[in-house]
């Protein structure tokens, strides 16, 4: 995954650190796949998802939360 996108924290991580994702939102609009990773662990690789898999998982946040 390439290191330098700009990378964003979910709004849904959790604030104690527990819990944390990233996603960058520039790659997303470029290309329709969203990149995500761990944020406490950078290294690991991260992986992409389609748009629309990415609206279904922020979705069931919403309705979770």
């Amino acid at each position: 995954m390439n290191a330098d996108l700009a990378w964003v924290k979910s709004s849904y991580s959790s604030a104690d650190g527990g819990n944390c994702l990233e996603w960058a939102p520039s790659a997303a609009l470029a290309t329709g796949a969203v990149p995500v990773r761990d944020s406490k662990d950078t290294g690991i690789p991260g992986f992409t998802v389609s748009g629309s898999a990415w609206s279904t998982f922020v979705g069931s946040l919403k309705t979770q939360g």
